[in-house]
């Protein structure tokens, strides 16, 4: 399916959303549509026709994304480390990827960002209900909570955000 930029109304990334999300934002009035793709989508009547939004922004604007931390999700471990597995450096398409935990929960690991990482699936199996150490393999980098501008930044890559964004303000 595809994805939906949205960007708050002073032009921040706030996140992607799926197109039929995006098209009920556009439906309700609550984003205006900044780029659309010239395909066009229509009702099974006809009546209703809409070129497929690529970004949308915000009416009104929205304060605070997070309250005070970023929240722990599989997706949000996923982009704090941009689909690569963190043992063996593979990048990795999202039906590939799965969470390991460092210290498996069988032994009192915790579900968190300092605790999970994105790994493939056959690392996660050689893994199994161990600890890296044990196994003999080795994290790219310590997993840590990540902060909100950090996170932000990173799906902003992971996006290509700031390309569409330039392109958009350089009217291509």
């Amino acid at each position: 399916m595809e994805r939906v930029i949205v960007l708050n109304c002073d032009y921040t990334f706030i996140n992607t959303v799926s197109l039929k999300k995006a098209i009920k934002y556009i439906i309700s009035d609550k984003v205006e549509v900044l780029k659309a793709a010239p395909k066009v989508i229509q009702n099974s009547e006809g009546t209703v026709q809409f070129k497929i939004p690529l970004i949308v922004r915000l009416i009104k604007m929205i304060r605070s994304i997070y309250k005070s931390r970023v929240p722990y999700s599989k997706r949000n471990v996923f982009s704090r480390d941009g689909y690569i597995c963190q043992y063996c450096r593979k990048h990795l398409e999202k039906s590939e990827a799965s969470v390991d935990h460092i210290i498996p929960s069988s032994r009192g690991g915790k579900t968190n960002f300092d605790n999970c990482v994105t790994s493939c699936k056959p690392c996660n199996n050689k893994k199994d209900n161990r600890t890296p150490n044990e196994v003999g393999m080795t994290l790219i980098k310590r997993p840590v909570q990540p902060t909100i501008m950090e996170f932000l930044r990173k799906k902003m890559m992971l996006f290509n955000v700031d390309e569409i964004l330039n392109d958009l303000m350089n009217g291509v």
